[in-house]
């Protein structure tokens, strides 16, 4: 993906070169009813003043050329909220597929999604529908909302439909490894991230992504998701600039040296 001169200068200025940027950033969205509440307001309006920070980092995110965001926007436990709040966050998801989509296509953002579709409203799943139609052909960043989603439930629905293709034959028991289990996950065919945030200081991944996190970057604030912006992104990147990923190996330039 390539990155536009004020990307560059962006990344310049945050004293960052593009190769030490993470190609995919997934961030739980934590924060917006503590938020609302501080502020004696209803937690719905911490939902709806999100969507700012949506927007501020699905742009912060184009500038600085990540190829995937994936947001988790609501997860399968979250359905045990009030109907009330549920549905405001199914009409400000909605609302949001709708009126962003112009602005989706200008930044050349594809928009995909994961998660269950069974009980979704049939109005949000038209838009989005809609709305990955339309930006299908795009080769910007890639923005992945996780709706309805919990890593759990997404690992024993890729354990079911493996193994119904060995009852049936199709794939022989030595054959399954991980590349193959990958594939049968809802993300299959995106790359892992690279970096995990979470705002509102919570100290645990909530059921998101667990098979594909094994060896991404965990970077938490305390700001709650309503006042997450640009520059907290610029922040979180520069933290995960200065770490050295190993993988489970050793630093190439720490090589064991034996003493006799």
């Amino acid at each position: 993906m390539s990155i536009s001169a004020e990307g560059l200068a962006r990344i310049d200025s945050a004293g960052l070169r593009p190769e030490q940027l993470p190609r995919h950033v997934a961030i739980i969205m934590d924060g917006n009813g503590r938020w609302a509440q501080r502020q004696g307001l209803p937690r719905i309006v911490g939902h709806r003043r999100g969507i700012q920070s949506v927007r501020a980092v699905v742009e912060e995110g184009c500038r600085l050329g990540l190829e995937q965001l994936t947001l988790y926007c609501l997860s399968i436990e979250n359905w045990k909220r009030p109907p009330r709040e549920l549905t405001f966050l199914m009409r400000l998801l909605r609302h949001f597929l709708v009126v962003e989509r112009g602005e989706l296509m200008e930044q050349n953002v594809r928009v995909t999604m994961i998660g269950r579709r069974e009980g979704l409203p049939r109005d949000v799943l038209a838009e989005y529908e809609r709305t990955a139609r339309q930006t299908a052909q795009n080769d910007g960043m890639t923005l992945c909302l996780a709706v309805n989603y919990g890593g759990r439930t997404e690992i024993s629905d890729a354990a079911r439909r493996l193994a119904e293709d060995v009852r049936a034959g199709r794939v022989q028991p030595d054959q399954v490894d991980e590349t193959l289990f990958s594939s049968y996950l809802c993300t299959a065919g995106m790359t892992d991230p690279d970096l995990m945030i979470r705002t509102a200081g919570e100290m645990r991944i909530s059921n998101f992504l667990l098979w594909q996190v094994s060896y991404a970057e965990l970077w938490v604030t305390p700001k709650p998701w309503p006042d997450f912006r640009g520059d907290d992104l610029i922040q979180a990147c520069r933290a995960y600039s200065a770490r050295e990923r190993k993988f489970g190996g050793l630093p190439d330039a720490a090589p064991l040296v034996l003493k006799t």
